[in-house]
Parts: structure tokens; sequence; C-alpha cells
């Protein structure tokens, strides 16, 4: 498959993605949204298995097969009432893909076809680093802690501060400078600054939400993970 077709049908994947968790956004739509989600991840998958520089079709597949009997699994037992939660705990496992595939792509760029003539990585494959790894950090930890508190497992109340949002902007004035710098230079050191504190922000944001409000922050989390992915 060649690099632009690659690119056009990875492009329609993250479309139909965004696609999906619209539709999840409502009992109306939700069985198009799923929908589109499992018409984007099977072209998803098929354009990877297109590559020409895939090194094992077994290890994939069998990535796929337990992947997919782990949901099937989870999917068939978990109650309706139980719904909100699991769709935050797999949110949090989209954030977390977003953040390893911009770590693979960092530390082996010249896979995802991203060098220019210099041998340098591409400056829009860095701000696409940057931003992918910030916003699926924070999906992660953002879902992982509105799981935990629809379970059970953290406490419903908010959990607040003196300070908290001094803080939390100064960590996100962090994260967006380390990004403008990763830009220009891409050092490591930075790109890992960028991930810490972008997983430190997750939890900082939904920690101070109540319980009850923990629907709409799922809400919210569902259309990071799909800008993320």
């Amino acid at each position: 498959m060649s690099a632009n077709l690659t690119t056009l049908a990875y492009s329609l994947a993250t479309i139909l993605f965004i696609l999906a968790l619209r539709g999840l956004s409502s009992p109306m739509t939700a069985r198009r949204g799923n929908l589109f989600g499992m018409i984007g991840m099977v072209v998803a998958i098929a354009t990877t298995l297109a590559q020409p520089n895939v090194l094992s079709f077994g290890l994939i597949l069998a990535g796929i097969a337990l992947g997919g009997a782990i949901g099937t699994v989870v999917a068939l037992k978990i109650k309706m009432t139980a719904l909100p939660q699991l769709v935050a705990a797999f949110h949090s496992l989209v954030g977390l893909a977003a953040v390893c595939v911009a770590v693979a792509a960092f530390n082996n760029p010249g896979a995802y076809h991203i060098l220019n003539e210099l041998g340098a990585i591409k400056t829009q494959s860095r701000i696409e680093m940057g931003l992918g790894v910030a916003i699926g950090a924070i999906t992660f930890t953002g879902s992982v802690v509105a799981f935990g508190k629809l379970q059970g497992l953290i406490t419903g109340k908010p959990l607040v501060f003196a300070g908290q949002h001094v803080i939390n902007l100064l960590i996100g004035i962090a994260i967006i400078g380390g990004m403008v710098w990763f830009t220009i230079t891409p050092d490591p050191m930075v790109f890992a600054v960028i991930v810490i504190l972008s997983l430190l922000i997750g939890f900082m944001l939904i920690l101070p939400i109540g319980g009850a409000d923990m629907p709409v922050v799922i809400s919210m989390l569902n259309s990071y993970s799909g800008w993320a992915a």
C-alpha cells in the first residue's frame, strides 16, 4: 500500500472514530456510533496489516484475538447500570494507546516515514506527537479517575485544596511550553516531561469533580480520546 493511500485510510479511520464517539453521546444514535467505531477499527487494522514492513502477522493476530476475547467477555458480563464506568475504562485504553503510538513513533520515526531530507523528524510530525501524547495521557489518567469514582473505588466527593487552579494553570502552561520546545528541538527529556505532566494534569482535572457529574466528564473524555486517535 502506498504512503498516500495509507494516510487516506488512517484519516478515514480517525474520522469514523470521532463519528463513533459523537454517536455514543446519545441513546438515539448509540448503535450507529458503535457501527462507525467498528468500521473504523477494521479500516485501521486492515491498513496496518497491508504495510510492507509488518514483521509478524502472527503476533498482530494474536493480539487481536486476545483483546477481542477480553472485550467480548467484559461486554457480555457487564450490567447495563455499569456501562458508564465501562466506557470510561475502555477510553482510558484509547488514551494509553495514543501515548504508546507517539512514543513508538518518536523512538523509531523511520518506520513511520516521518523523517525529512536531513534525517530529522518532520516539524508537523513533532506537533502531532506532542498533541497526541498530551491529549492521550490526559485521557488515560482522567478516565481512570472517572472509572474509579463511578465504581466506588475513589470517593465521589470533590477533592479540592487551596491553590489547585493555580497549580493546574502552571502545569498547563508547562505542557504547552514543552510542546513548543519539542516542536523546535525534539529533545527526549522534553518529550518525557510532556508525558509526565499530562498524566498528572489528567488526575488534577477530574479529582475535583463530584461523582454525580462523571457522566458529563466521560462525554468530555470521549471527545478527548477521539482527538488523541
